[in-house]
């Protein structure tokens, strides 16, 4: 059985069997921290992984690309299904939202990952986008979902609209934060959805930002991303559950000949079905190995390993639909809605 079965199935055994499968699964994050791998990219053993370089393409995509839970990953789309809606400027503080009775008793959750906020608190969307980025406020996106469409179950289908009109196959979404096991997608169908949003500056902004001042004064709160601001990284996403694993989707710039190229990369899956603390330290250790190897290598080892790359698996059609303008903002068409 190759080493991407076993740790599949371990999410499937009961009691001391998962046990003894997680603690397997350790060793081998272990030696990816020790140990220089000889393949081209240092790719995790377990889940599934892509990245490409702008300019280049896609540098390979590992493990099979089928649809798995993607935790908070899932905030990206939902910022970019609201960003769409409502475009904001670089420095646009955008409309003022209020905080529904909904958004603030939720905020008092110890199961999930909050902010916290009261009722009747107004917010400009620029501040609500940032508490649902960077320390990935649950209540915040479902709030978000419900002041953009009215209620979440319709804001849900605007994000899987959106999803079909960039291109994302493999990509469902049945919640707007990622609580909801059935937000699922692919490493693949990830980049697609990273290298759109990157184009906006607000968002780049926003994902850069290493921390936020909490409402009331209530201290700061620190981005979920822990390789933002090492190794060229520059933002996106995070996202941890049991059922999800660790699972990261990153941002960074490398220098080429004077210019800086954007680098885009998807670690998905990693540790599933066990602790969020092994998820974590699995898909840290491979999202930096995988990081680091790129920053290090020079052009035309990365131009080389883009022409080994398989097109079928590593470059989705990302279709014509609506996305992001020219000019960095999102752009429109028609009345404003995603539908």
């Amino acid at each position: 059985m190759s080493v991407h079965a076993f740790l599949r199935r371990s999410a499937e055994l009961p009691g001391r069997g998962r046990l003894a499968a997680c603690r397997a699964g350790d060793a081998a994050v272990a030696a990816a921290r020790r140990a220089v791998s000889a393949a081209p990219l240092p790719w995790p053993h377990e889940g599934q992984a892509s990245v490409e370089v702008e300019g280049i393409g896609s540098l390979g995509t590992v493990g099979e690309q089928r649809p798995v839970p993607i935790a908070s990953i899932t905030k990206v789309m939902t910022a970019y299904v609201v960003l769409r809606e409502h475009p904001l400027g670089p420095r646009d503080p955008g409309p003022t939202i209020r905080v529904d009775r909904a958004a603030a008793r939720e905020s008092g959750s110890t199961v999930e990952s909050v902010v916290p906020v009261e009722e009747g608190q107004d917010f400009p969307l620029r501040q609500l986008l940032a508490y649902m980025l960077i320390p990935s406020g649950n209540n915040i996106a479902r709030l978000l979902a419900r002041r953009t469409a009215g209620r979440e179950e319709e804001f849900v289908r605007r994000m899987n609209e959106a999803a079909a009109e960039l291109g994302m196959a493999r990509t469902r979404f049945t919640g707007s934060c990622g609580m909801d096991i059935g937000n699922t997608s692919t490493a693949g169908d990830l980049l697609v959805l990273a290298r759109t949003v990157m184009r906006d500056e607000l968002f780049r902004t926003i994902v850069a930002t290493p921390s936020i001042t909490l409402p009331g004064n209530r201290g700061e709160a620190r981005t979920t991303n822990r390789l933002l601001g090492r190794h060229g990284v520059a933002g996106l996403k995070t996202g941890t559950s049991t059922p999800a694993g660790g699972n990261v989707l990153w941002a960074a710039h490398k220098e080429v000949d004077g210019s800086r190229r954007l680098v885009l990369g998807a670690v998905l899956a990693q540790r599933s079905g066990c602790s969020p603390v092994r998820a974590r330290a699995a898909v840290w250790a491979h999202s930096r190995r995988l990081v680091e190897a790129v920053q290090r290598a020079p052009l035309d080892e990365l131009e080389a390993l883009g022409a080994s790359a398989h097109p079928s698996l590593t470059r989705p059609t990302t279709g014509a639909g609506r996305g992001v303008g020219p000019g960095g903002a999102v752009a429109l068409s028609g009345s404003g809605r995603a539908g």
